[in-house]
């Protein structure tokens, strides 16, 4: 058996038989409206989309949709080698290519030569001048 039901004008909710009322407008068209409330509101003027509780604010906000219906489509991003500051793209393609054997090999050979420089500096920084030593700091703008 089914049951004829009707749709709020205000809610959108359904109005079983012997619940709600029915106004009729001025211009002849009948409304359904399912409680007090949305009566109260209706003849108010305020928008249903503006009430949080109604279907019309909850579509219009997205609310209660399932995953099934909602499905974005998304562009993907393409990615873009771009140059550095210090290498042209020529030659970050190059170092890529190259196996990582023979770049860790590099980083090591590069990470000996600094230490090296560095043990160098020091041994002739201690024997010249006393590296730990500073004039003092004189500040720019000062009234005097």
């Amino acid at each position: 058996m089914v049951i004829a039901t009707e749709l709020c004008a205000m809610s959108e909710y359904r109005i079983w038989p012997g619940t709600g009322k029915l106004f009729i407008r001025r211009d002849g068209k009948p409304i359904y409206l399912g409680s007090s409330k949305a009566q109260s509101l209706t003849l108010q003027r305020k928008k249903p989309a503006k009430l949080v509780w109604t279907q019309a604010w909850r579509r219009l906000h997205k609310k209660g949709i399932t995953e099934t219906n909602l499905k974005k489509r998304r562009t993907r991003s393409t990615k873009v080698q771009r140059a550095v500051v210090g290498l042209s793209l020529d030659d970050i393609k190059k170092k890529a290519a190259q196996k990582p054997e023979f770049r860790s090999a590099q980083r090591d050979a590069a990470l000996k030569e600094v230490k090296q420089r560095k043990k160098d500096n020091k041994g002739k920084g201690n024997k010249g001048t006393s590296s730990g030593v500073r004039a003092p700091k004189v500040p720019k703008n000062v009234k005097r």
